[in-house]
């Protein structure tokens, strides 16, 4: 064998080499990493892929899950660190009787993150979690790399009285049946049905507790700062619907300036899920154009 053929061999050898151990390792960041932060007493359960001081966090809605970024997190898997997390009184989070207020599912993020050792974070935020990351932004400015707002608002849906009606019947013995319509409702114009009942599931396997609570603390005047700007780059992106009038992008663009701001006809509420390519391919855009991604 002369030695060109010997080193052609080598060479050969040492790539498939390489490529298997690069299969192996891409193989593990793709395997989620289930752990518990503790905060206030709590486990708070979260999935960790890879390693990094820098993080992309995905936060879910109200009743909702981690589970509801299944089709999203692999997108981003191995191109940066990816966390999905359950937010107390969430998926498999503890649920105490507590007040489930935005403070706390903000320091209960800020848990996660020590945790996790994380020191700055991009964060998703769908539906609710929306005002659950503006409130971690505010407490953790230094922490907050940059937001993405998935159908979710800025501004108060309105007050604790201008919601009775939706709340008061949560806080009775019927609550389930309320909640089922508010579901169905909510999930109605999901593009695939099974997808649809599997939300509407887990949404209603949420205690009362939470479902009240969570709604409670979507309604805390606190905070609702309009005055307190967002200067992190942002991105929204939102269903087409009446209640996101051209008033409310002109509200957003004054509140978030230099704001990327994206309305989708065709979608649901949960357009992540309803579109899981252009999403991701939105998201991956937004990251590499403002340098948070590599």
């Amino acid at each position: 064998m002369t030695k060109f053929l010997r080193y052609c061999l080598l060479t050969l050898l040492f790539v498939c080499f390489a490529a298997s151990l690069s299969q192996i390792h891409q193989a593990a960041e793709a395997k989620p990493e289930d752990r518990f932060a503790k905060f206030d007493g709590m486990r708070v359960h979260y999935q960790n892929y890879g390693k990094g001081k820098d993080a992309l966090v995905f936060v879910h809605g109200w009743t909702c899950n981690l589970t509801f970024w299944k089709t999203n997190v692999p997108a981003f898997v191995g191109q940066t660190r990816v966390i999905a997390i359950d937010l107390p009184g969430h998926g498999q989070s503890d649920k105490p009787q507590t007040t489930y207020s935005m403070d706390l599912f903000a320091n209960a993020i800020n848990a996660v993150l020590q945790d996790a050792n994380v020191e700055r974070a991009t964060f998703v935020g769908h539906s609710m979690g929306t005002p659950v990351i503006r409130q971690f932004y505010r407490k953790y400015p230094a922490k907050t790399r940059a937001l993405v707002i998935v159908d979710g608002t800025l501004r108060s849906m309105g007050t604790a009285e201008s919601m009775k009606q939706f709340l008061d019947p949560l806080r009775g013995p019927g609550y389930k049946e309320h909640a089922e319509r508010m579901v169905t409702y909510m999930t109605s114009t999901v593009k695939d049905k099974s997808m649809a009942a599997e939300i509407k599931a887990a949404m209603l396997s949420a205690p009362q507790h939470v479902m009240v609570g969570a709604f409670d603390g979507m309604l805390d005047p606190a905070i609702w700062k309009e005055q307190d700007k967002i200067t992190v780059p942002t991105l929204v992106v939102m269903a087409k619907q009446p209640n996101w009038t051209p008033e409310y992008e002109q509200f957003v663009r004054n509140l978030v300036p230099g704001v990327e701001y994206q309305m989708w006809d065709g979608v649901s509420h949960f357009l992540m899920m309803d579109e899981p390519q252009k999403f991701n391919e939105t998201l991956l855009a937004f990251l590499k154009k403002n340098k948070l991604i590599k």
